[in-house]
This record gives C-alpha cells, structure tokens and sequence, in this order.
C-alpha cells in the first residue's frame, strides 16, 4: 500500500508538537548563551603590518619582474615568521610561557594577492598580550630575517596599538546565539516527525479509513461515569405485627 504525506499532513505534524519544538529551540539558544557569556574565555586579536623586498643596490631598480619575485616569496617569508627561529626569540623577549609550536597556533600571517605586505595576525586571551606578541614578532623578523635570506629591506608599516575599549572577537554570543536556535528547531523538528512515524496507535477515525480504506459507519462516544443512586429509607421490616383484639399504641 503506497503511501503518501501531503503539506497539510506534516503541518499538523508540527503544529500537534509545536510545544516540543518551541521548547527544544530554547533550551539550545539558552545553553548557547550560558556556554558563550559564562563558559568561554574571551579572545582579542592584533594586527601589524610589514613590508618585504629584496636586498638591492644603487644601481638596481625596481622592475617588474622584481616585485613578482618578491611576491612569490611572500609565502616564504610567512613560514620564516612562525618558525622557531623567530617565535623562540619573541617567547624570551616577552618571557612568554609555551613553546614555540604553542605561539605559532596563535599567529597567522595573510597577504594580498599580488602584494608584498605581509599581515601579522595575533589572537591570545589578553589584549596587551596580543598586542606585544604581534609588535614583538614584526620586530624579531626585520632583525633576523637578513640572517636567514638575502633581504635587507625589510619596514614595519603599522604597528599593533592597544584600544582601551577592546572588543574580543571570540566568542560571538549572538552568533553562537543564532547557531543555538537554528540548531533546535531541526532537532525539534527532526524529532517530532520521528515521534510521529514511531507512533502506530489510531487516535481518530481519520486514522482508521487511512488503515483499512473503509468508511467508518459509526461512532462509540465516550460514556460518562453514572452518578451513584441516593439511599432510600427502607421500612422496618423488624416491627411487631398487632395481634387480633390490639390497637397500636396500647
């Protein structure tokens, strides 16, 4: 028997457990907010920018077959930044605790296409800290980087500041907010079509012509509780019958 589940049949799906749904849908948007405002630990980031070019001397000019090449070693100079060669020497300057791996997972360095300034992006969980760390590693580079590759050009084009009203940029309350209640209405929903297809118990006559594709001639109403019959006197039956030649009360 083929069966088939028009619009009007899963609407009332979700309306018989629209309760279901509604309280599934707060109960995520509630642990979202708890996990966001009073679990997570807020993140601030830091940004510095710096410029890299090719050693070059007096009589060399810039080209532009120079500046592909210095784009194409963007990448490279990005791996120089996190490497232990640099991040080691930034841990013993500020004094940092962890390991070089540990603060290489805090720093990412991006670049424009076709552009040859780098981007020192640093997140930590204090806001003076990830300033430091992101000025600190621009610097360290620009000393360190003639050692390693043939650059002797290297310029810091903004530093990272401190704002005294900083914003974290980790968590996102009304973001994870958002994810919270979208993420419960599809369990909810999810789960009231499942409570619905686990359920195989007739409830109207509706369900009872769906099942055996008869008409339903009649109807059995509910019948209500017969009230309890009130005591009735009875008559004493116990009373002494009168004997023949006596009255009552003699």
């Amino acid at each position: 028997m083929e069966e088939t589940i028009s619009l009007r049949e899963l609407f009332a799906v979700l309306r018989k457990r629209l309760w279901l749904i509604v309280l599934i849908t707060i109960i995520a948007a509630t642990v979202s907010a708890v996990i966001s405002f009073f679990v997570l630990t807020p993140v601030y980031e830091s940004k510095t920018q710096i410029l890299v070019n090719q050693a070059k001397n007096d009589q060399q000019l810039y080209s532009t077959q120079t500046v592909q090449t210095n784009v194409q070693l963007i990448n490279t100079y990005n791996d120089i930044i996190t490497s232990p060669a640099i991040l080691d020497k930034v841990i013993k300057e500020l004094k940092l605790d962890g390991s070089a791996a540990s603060l290489s997972s805090q720093i990412q360095v991006t670049s424009a296409q076709d552009s040859q300034v780098a981007q020192i992006v640093v997140q930590d969980t204090s806001a003076k800290r990830a300033t430091e760390i992101a000025n600190t590693t621009a610097s360290v580079f620009q000393k360190e980087v003639p050692k390693l590759m043939n650059v002797d050009n290297v310029k810091v084009l903004s530093k990272a500041t401190l704002s005294e009203s900083a914003s974290p940029v980790k968590p996102q309350p009304l973001m994870n907010i958002a994810i919270g209640i979208v993420v419960g209405l599809m369990v909810g929903i999810g789960l009231s079509f499942l409570l619905e297809y686990l359920d195989n118990t007739l409830k109207t006559e509706q369900d009872i012509e769906n099942l055996l594709e008869l008409p339903v001639m009649g109807v059995v109403t509910t019948i209500k509780d017969v009230p309890k019959a009130t005591n009735v006197q009875r008559p004493d039956l116990t009373a002494r019958v009168p004997q023949r030649g006596e009255t009552f009360g003699s």
